[in-house]
């Protein structure tokens, strides 16, 4: 799967391990197109969290596990490489420029691709991503009207696009933007197939999807009215792929990449076969590749140890290193690199901290360089708390960024400052976190201990691995632990968490002044204005006690010395990026 409109993805990571089970939960599997051919036999990969979605461009399935899982099950117009180029699939399809003034797009599927159930990837499929991605049809303000997808990626840029025009030849849509957008060339690719979203959604078929969208007006926020047929339509999108059991509908996990589902077992596996007809992008060398979730870093290792496991991708903490350094003796190869993410302490602005000075008083007591020593320190020589929201350490605009931006703070803990702070109250703090994952409940367990010296309650409500990202959304929890990790091109990235009623947004910021930032940053192409926007909408953040990044993610992967063309990437994907090159040697 190229990375569509280059979201960040949510990260739960936990150190993943081989789960053994003798049986499939879902009874068999219905029959799909798979390899009759054998090139290259199966692997078994250790990866993080469990499966949740068939969806993973939606808000809610925006992991990622569910993108790695779509990696492999997505083709389209683009991928992004190990060295954050974007790469053209032009065996799929092609997109070109249309125009500068105003900015045109026109994008072509080729002729002969197809979604793994026959029915060609068209028109359809190309304006449905449009209208999920666009936020064209909502009328929400204020508490009022209605938001239909609800989309992960940044709106920024597709908000700003006229209704597409369809192509004579039913297989190409060409966007107008209504103003310059700097990420126009990644800003777009296929998600969903429309004809099961149609018909799942009441309708007739795709040709009824196509004429609903053309006929529905685009929302107007000073006359909200719901449109009924389009809102089944988008909470069928929303939620009707997430799933973590086998459908008993094949259409609800149909492929158009290199491998299809062809059976899961909830939190414990997925299992992936070859698509035989896939030609239109790079052709995969293994017939079969098993994913298998969830445990502890020291059972991945064993499960790689025991031949178990062919590929395993833990998060690494202090502690494991030795784990890892055994491996490599034994003749495995691992590689630890620096990931394009980071972890991070989000507070919601309602309930508790609605008020900035309780806000301000939490982030006092937040025991950053403790977290960092105990979680990271071992792995990391000479690891220090990240003190940005929107650049890593390794950006040159970084080190003065954080001389301007207010991170220095909270660089202590202040104890004694928070209580004053919060003059005799003792607010309740509920944390959601991933409970499954050993670096977020060790964080928790710091932060709890830290905060109640102030005089603040903190109560656990993390869950498990497949619930917890479920529950950003929901808002029974006043602060989050998680991550976030996205690709390097691109600055779509920021608008995504930051701006006001952006799909990943789940904390209720809203600061006008940053929005106007990251309106001026879409229309960007000079990256050293880039940069300077970049570092105002930092400042804007962590003036408003938003909350704290507290450490860049390291990334690991092993392998045994039987698969070879593993090459890990920075980005979301890991090593899924080019899983076409993965085989025996």
């Amino acid at each position: 799967m190229p990375l569509r409109r280059l979201m960040q993805v949510i990260t739960g990571a936990v150190a993943a391990v081989l789960v053994i089970s003798g049986c499939s939960a879902s009874g068999g599997a219905p029959p799909v197109v798979v390899g009759e051919t054998k090139r290259g036999g199966s692997v078994t990969v250790a990866e993080v969290n469990a499966f949740t979605s068939f969806n993973p461009f939606s808000a809610a399935g925006n992991t990622d596990i569910n993108t790695k899982i779509g990696q492999i099950t997505h083709s389209g117009f683009y991928y992004v490489d190990n060295n954050e180029k974007v790469v053209r699939n032009e065996k799929f399809g092609r997109y070109e420029k249309v125009s500068d003034r105003p900015l045109k797009v026109k994008y072509t599927v080729n002729e002969g691709v197809k979604w793994s159930d026959g029915d060609p990837i068209d028109a359809g499929d190309l304006l449905l991503a449009w209208a999920a991605d666009s936020g064209y049809f909502d009328d929400a303000k204020a508490g009022t009207g209605t938001t239909y997808f609800s989309a992960a990626a940044d709106r920024t840029g597709l908000a700003g696009t006229a209704f597409p025009e369809i192509g004579s030849d039913g297989r190409s849509i060409t966007l107008e933007y209504l103003s310059p957008y700097a990420d126009w060339e990644v800003a777009f690719d296929v998600g969903l197939p429309a004809h099961v979203v149609a018909a799942k959604s009441g309708l007739n078929d795709e040709g009824d999807l196509i004429a609903l969208l053309k006929d529905s007006p685009r929302g107007d926020t000073d006359r909200p009215a719901v449109n009924t047929r389009l809102k089944r339509v988008s909470d069928f999108w929303n939620t009707g792929f997430d799933t973590k059991a086998l459908p008993p509908d094949p259409a609800m996990y149909l492929s158009s990449g290199p491998y299809i589902v062809r059976d899961m077992v909830p939190d414990t596996s997925v299992t992936l076969v070859r698509n035989k007809d896939y030609v239109w992008g790079a052709e995969p060398y293994l017939d079969e590749i098993t994913v298998r979730f969830t445990g502890a870093a020291g059972a991945a290792a064993a499960a790689l140890r025991a031949g178990q496991a062919d590929i395993i991708a833990p998060q690494p903490s202090a502690g494991t290193e030795g784990l890892f350094d055994g491996l490599a003796a034994q003749g495995n190869t691992v590689e630890r690199y620096n990931q394009s993410g980071y972890d991070h302490l989000d507070l919601k602005f309602s309930g508790p901290f609605a008020e900035k000075s309780v806000r301000e008083a939490f982030l006092k007591t937040v025991p950053r360089q403790e977290i960092v020593k105990d979680v990271v320190g071992g792995p990391v020589d000479d690891a220090k708390p990240l003190d940005s929201h929107v650049f890593l350490p390794d950006h040159p605009k970084y080190a003065d960024t954080v001389k301007n931006n207010g991170s220095a703070d909270y660089a202590k803990v202040d104890i004694q400052g928070a209580a004053a702070q919060l003059r005799g109250a003792a607010p309740t703090i509920r944390i959601l976190y991933n409970k499954d994952n050993p670096n977020r409940a060790r964080a928790f367990a710091l932060i709890r201990d830290s905060a109640r010296a102030a005089g603040f309650t903190v109560e656990d409500a993390g869950l498990g691995s497949s619930d917890w990202v479920a529950a950003l959304s929901k808002g029974a929890y006043d602060a989050a632990i998680l991550g976030w990790i996205g690709p390097g091109v691109g600055v779509s990235r920021v608008p995504q968490i930051f701006k006001t009623g952006a799909g990943s947004n789940f904390t209720g910021f809203s600061d006008a002044e940053a929005d106007k930032t990251m309106e001026e940053l879409a229309a960007t192409t000079d990256l050293a204005k880039q940069d300077e926007l970049l570092a105002n909408v930092d400042k804007r953040i962590w003036q408003n006690a938003y909350g704290l990044p507290l450490y860049q993610t390291t990334g690991m992967v092993a392998y045994s010395n039987r698969v070879t063309g593993i090459v890990p990437s920075s980005g979301p994907l890991g090593v899924w990026w080019n899983v076409w090159d993965w085989r025996l040697k």
